[in-house]
Parts: structure tokens; sequence; C-alpha cells
């Protein structure tokens, strides 16, 4: 996991969940690999951590990345970090995540924006500001009715990702329950959304590395 995916995921724990609560935290691609959002998780929750392949920090392997082996309603928090990149039809497992979900239950995502071609076993996606809203619209045409709380593309940092940022609740209705927002925190991002409050947050259409592309050409120049 790169520096920034653990970042983030420690933020949203922090964030959202109470330390000392019970909760139950589904991850799904927890595989630990330089790394995993259980060791940011709270002390007090259930950890279970799902992947398509065992490994360390894998509790149960899902035969079928489009059904989760849960009752309905049962977790409090699903989280995913640098998977659904990897996932051919994410928008299902979504579905996936929605159904386990509590009324009040909380989505995490943490996708890339940009960044090499990493295949595990395929690589098929990156996301785009608008992928939070788009993923809400499936949701409730799906018969559901999440509500994006917040999402945001953040800067590199110490390696070349840019990440892409989302929150979901299960149920609009219950959006109230969750005053707080990881935004609130962090002083540079790209592109925020936040429940309530129309259009793009600090907006930004080019990329981070189109950006310092430019600045690299513009400092070489053409020489005499």
């Amino acid at each position: 996991m790169h520096p920034t995916a653990m970042d983030n995921g420690r933020r949203f724990f922090t964030t959202y969940l109470d330390a000392s609560a019970p909760a139950l935290i589904l991850d799904i691609g927890s595989q630990d690999i330089n790394g995993s959002l259980r060791q940011a998780a709270p002390t007090g929750a259930r950890y279970v951590g799902l992947d398509f392949a065992q490994g360390r920090g894998v509790d149960r392997v899902l035969d079928d990345p489009y059904q989760l082996p849960f009752e309905d309603g049962v977790a409090d928090a699903v989280v995913s970090s640098s998977c659904f990149e990897h996932v051919d039809m994410f928008w299902l497992t979504f579905n996936e995540i929605l159904r386990v979900l509590r009324p009040g239950g909380l989505f995490y995502l943490n996708a890339p924006s940009n960044g090499a071609f990493h295949r595990y076993p395929v690589d098929c996606w990156r996301f785009y500001p608008d992928a939070g809203d788009a993923l809400v619209r499936w949701g409730v045409r799906s018969g559901f009715r999440p509500a994006l709380l917040e999402s945001f593309t953040t800067y590199q940092h110490l390696d070349i990702w840019n990440d892409f940022v989302a929150v979901f609740v299960k149920d609009a209705a219950y959006a109230a329950l969750h005053p707080r927002r990881m935004l609130d925190g962090i002083e540079r991002y790209m592109n925020g959304r936040r429940y309530g409050v129309e259009g793009l947050l600090n907006p930004q259409a080019d990329t981070e590395d189109r950006i310092r592309l430019q600045a690299l050409s513009g400092r070489v120049g053409p020489q005499p």
C-alpha cells in the first residue's frame, strides 16, 4: 500500500468511526502488501479482510467479487483501497457493498486517478472526480438510496499516485449521522465534492503529472 493510501484510510477511520465502538468493518482487497488498512482501524472494531487470493491480512477468500458472503445490513463500514481498479465490473461490487451495509453504514473507497499499469490479475480502471456521483446514480437505479458524503483527489506524496477518495452512506436519510468530513483536515486536494454543496471544490482540470511536466518544460526550454 502506497503512503497516501494509508494516510487516507487512517483519516477516514478517525473522521467517521468511534475508536472504541465494536463496529463490523469489511475490507475488500485486504491483502497486506506494504501495509494494510487493518493497521489503522479502530481498536474496538471487528475487522474482516476479504480478497480474491489468500495472503497476509486475508480472513476470507472471495470466490466471486460480486457476491459477498454476508447477510443484508450487517456491516457498519466497508473499506476498499487500491482494489476497484482491478475489478472488471466494480459497479456490481458497489451494489453488494450497499446490500451488506446497515442503513447508516459507510463505504470508503480509495482508487487511483492515475498511475502505472499494474495487474492483479487485471488493471481496468482509473477514477475521475465525477466517479462518486456516477456510483450514486447507479445505486439509485439499482434500487438503493445511497449518498456521496464527500470525494476528492489527493496530491502525490512520496510516490506516483493521485488517489481518488470517496465516502458514501448507504441511505441518504442517515447522512446527518455523519457530520464530520475528511476534507476538513486536508490542506491540499483537487476536485472535491461535499454533501449538500453544489459544484466542485478546488476544481483543477489538469492532472498533477501534466502540471509538473509543463513546469519542467518551461524551465528547460529550447537551448540557443
